[in-house]
């Protein structure tokens, strides 16, 4: 069966509420305290190198983003301004970014029992419609910056770093990439499971609180105080940039 998805246009522009709206997010003390008796410290990345560091951009595409899609996460519009921030800044110290898109590609034969029980059939038809290559749904959301030099990953499953989901761990390896930093939506799917499998494959991991987006402040919350507490690090956009280390200085250092 055939199923066509009719192009639409988007908003030429986003209303100062919609480039603004983020999660509020503070780290309660009963997490930092558990944190702290692990590990002696509230965050491991003292330093964040950028040759050895990968910006990863997760699931930014208007099926997610844009308004009027089916599953549009409205917070997700309002972190654009922090993911461009920070693809600009890492790749100015040397640093990768990569841009990560769910494809329908493959997802039938790799994860069929997601979409036949986890999903009504008429929710299946729409995901796999508007997430086809071809799809507006699948495109990056328009405001984003990526660079033809940046790199472009296809996963089939929430996470990208689990078996048959991505080659984004060949790719990341070949560079020498250490320590990813994890943005985009769902917070608490997409990007937590994403970051969790990253850091069970030895990779140091950091969620960017300010660049992450859900649905609910408390899902956000929830996902990145789960996540601090044993997993990696959690950091603003302004804290993460504080650490950069160029690779020059590093080199010279």
């Amino acid at each position: 069966m055939t199923i066509v998805v009719a192009r639409r246009s988007l908003p030429p522009t986003l209303s100062p509420a919609q480039k603004t709206v983020m999660h509020p997010y503070t780290v309660p003390a009963s997490i930092k305290d558990r944190v702290v008796s692990r590990q002696g410290r509230l965050t491991s990345h003292d330093t964040v190198a950028a040759a050895r560091t990968a910006l990863v951009v997760v699931d930014m595409q208007n099926y997610f983003v844009a308004e009027g899609f089916p599953l549009e996460v409205p917070n997700a519009r309002g972190i654009v301004p922090n993911i461009n921030r920070l693809a600009r800044t890492l790749r100015a110290a040397g640093g990768t970014v990569v841009w990560v898109q769910t494809t329908a590609v493959g997802a039938l034969e790799h994860w069929a029992n997601h979409h036949r029980h986890m999903l009504t059939p008429e929710r299946s038809v729409t995901r796999l419609a508007h997430l086809d290559e071809k799809a507006e749904g699948f495109a990056l959301y328009p405001k984003l910056e990526p660079l033809p030099t940046d790199l472009h990953v296809k996963k089939i499953k929430y996470s990208a770093f689990i078996h048959g989901s991505s080659d984004i761990d060949v790719k990341l390896r070949s560079r020498g990439i250490e320590s990813l930093l994890i943005t985009g939506t769902l917070t608490n799917v997409c990007c937590e499971s994403t970051a969790r499998d990253a850091m069970m494959l030895d990779y140091r991991v950091v969620m960017i609180t300010d660049g992450n987006a859900s649905l609910t402040n408390e899902e956000h919350a929830a996902s990145l105080n789960n996540f601090l507490s044993y997993f990696g690090d959690v950091l603003t956009t302004e804290e993460t940039i504080a650490r950069l280390v160029p690779t020059e200085a590093r080199q010279s250092a």
